[in-house]
């Protein structure tokens, strides 16, 4: 079955997520905003995609007036078969040369050819915009029975046609980002999508399968899932989501402060999502001297998967003079090359890692990077190459940041 995705703000970072996760052979590029991945998708665990979509057919035009006919002609079919009560239908394009008026003329036509051959109530969500927001999506219902976004992708002189059978959940995000009992912004505020994206970064396609939802969980599973260790554990907003997603969990910190946030936080998580009794680990140590010390989890798989925040340096509002940038870089820098010294005889050949280390926004999309990113090599490791995405294009920024995430993904040699 292929699923189409809506992609996120940063189309890079939810691609290079979708072929961690189900290998670049099974992933395609769909235009610059969405992806069509041939395999099961477990939607729940993906911070860098806002939809997911069933491919229903491809139709070979562009032309708006062709697709519009298409629509006419066929929705009141597929509407007959639904339950008695009212239809809900919104429509979305990416791609397509179509206003947002043109798209709601489109909806009210087949509101009505609806209407005339069934006689069934439909209820059009209005376009504001040329794609529905997942707010509208979420809020409209447009996912339940009885109801349509169909999404229309182009793809050179193609379009793709497809229903949106899910959305982020925009309340669960929130819950699990400002609803947690113990938040500190001084040492940032790791977003729970980006951190998704980290883990999955990480775990690659080797692992994925293994990390599921707890409520599917078999007897054994705990015991079979490589660990996520997160040795800048802060808050534990990302041991929060490897625990959602089924992963074990091992978080360090410098502070004893934050180890305990983590904890209430944890034990909060666990009660407000009914987890099953989790394995999560927290110790308070130092990233560039820490032994972690993977048997006290007790668990039989004794593969460790790194997925971090590593240090961020000084927090900037706007940016710094030149000589300030070089020093703050310089400090995080040897902060880095200690941690990855100190991992690396810990670590087994091959073990992956994904790093969000700073890069400091010196002119709009140009970016001041670490220096030890060129030095992977020298040091042990190997950097992750993606097909469909470059290396520079894995920065989570925003325009008026200063400091960025890099996320790095790599190797142990």
């Amino acid at each position: 079955m292929s699923n189409l995705l809506i992609l996120g703000r940063q189309p890079a970072l939810g691609f290079a997520e979708l072929e961690s996760l189900y290998d670049s052979t099974a992933v395609s590029a769909v235009g610059t905003q969405a992806a069509l991945v041939d395999d099961e998708v477990d939607f729940n665990r993906l911070g860098g995609c806002v939809k997911a979509c069933k491919l229903l057919t491809t139709l070979d035009t562009t032309e708006w007036r062709k697709i519009e006919s298409y629509l006419i002609q066929n929705t009141p079919e597929h509407a007959a078969m639904l339950t008695e009560g009212k239809l809900t239908i919104g429509l979305s394009t990416y791609g397509l040369q179509v206003s947002p008026g043109t798209l709601n003329a489109t909806g009210l036509s087949i509101k009505k050819a609806i209407r005339k051959a069934s006689g069934r109530s439909v209820r059009l969500v209005p376009n504001n915009a040329t794609e529905l927001s997942s707010a509208q999506i979420y809020h409209n219902h447009l996912t339940a029975e009885r109801a349509w976004e169909l999404v229309l992708v182009a793809d050179g002189n193609k379009t793709h046609l497809a229903q949106t059978f899910a959305v982020q959940d925009i309340d669960a995000y929130t819950l699990r980002d400002r609803g947690r009992p113990k938040r500190d912004a001084r040492v940032g505020m790791l977003p729970p999508k980006l951190a998704q994206i980290i883990i999955n970064l990480a775990v690659s396609h080797r692992h994925q399968a293994l990390g599921i939802r707890k409520s599917e969980l078999p007897d054994n599973a705990l015991s079979l899932a490589p660990t996520i260790l997160d040795p800048f554990c802060g808050t534990g907003v990302l041991l929060q989501e490897a625990l959602l997603m089924g992963y074990n969990a091992y978080g360090t910190d410098l502070e004893p402060r934050m180890i305990d946030y983590s904890k209430t936080n944890l034990e909060w998580l666990s009660t407000v999502y009914d987890l099953p009794s989790t394995i999560y680990r927290l110790d308070q140590g130092d990233a560039t001297s820490h032994h972690w010390n993977f048997s006290e989890l007790k668990i039989p798989n004794p593969e460790l998967v790194i997925a971090c925040e590593t240090y961020l340096g000084k927090p900037f509002t706007s940016r710094p003079d030149p000589g300030t940038l070089a020093k703050t870089v310089s400090e995080v820098d040897l902060i880095l090359r200690k941690f990855l010294k100190n991992l690396h005889p810990q670590l087994t050949p091959g073990s992956r890692l994904c790093l969000a280390v700073p890069a400091w926004q010196t002119a709009p999309h140009k970016f001041k990077h670490l220096p030890i990113v060129d030095s992977l090599e020298k040091m042990g490791y190997n950097r992750v190459s993606f097909e469909h995405v470059r290396d520079d294009q894995l920065v989570y920024y925003r325009e008026d940041q200063v400091v960025a995430r890099q996320l790095l993904v790599i190797t142990r040699k």
